[in-house]
């Protein structure tokens, strides 16, 4: 099987649109004088086609899903309103 390489975040700093490509800074905790909160610092960025964003966004979709049916999340349908 094929060594993969995994790259941890804590999560996503930022999501824009240049250059004609989707991109997501990801970001990861780092922390900071004692008592003081972390701080998120940009760690990576993935740079993907307008196609190739729909086809993550889509397959998100469908995990959130199944997490909702499974019990794993829940709705918070407060925040719709």
């Amino acid at each position: 099987m094929n060594e993969k390489k995994e790259i941890f975040a804590d999560g996503i700093g930022q999501i824009h649109f240049a250059g004609g490509m989707v991109r997501f800074d990801f970001v990861t905790l780092q922390p900071t004088e004692d008592g003081k909160p972390p701080v998120p610092q940009g760690s990576i960025r993935v740079i993907m086609p307008p196609n190739g964003f729909l086809a993550a966004f889509n397959s998100m979709q469908q995990l959130i899903d199944k997490l909702l049916e499974a019990g794993v999340l829940q709705k918070n349908e407060a925040a719709k309103k």
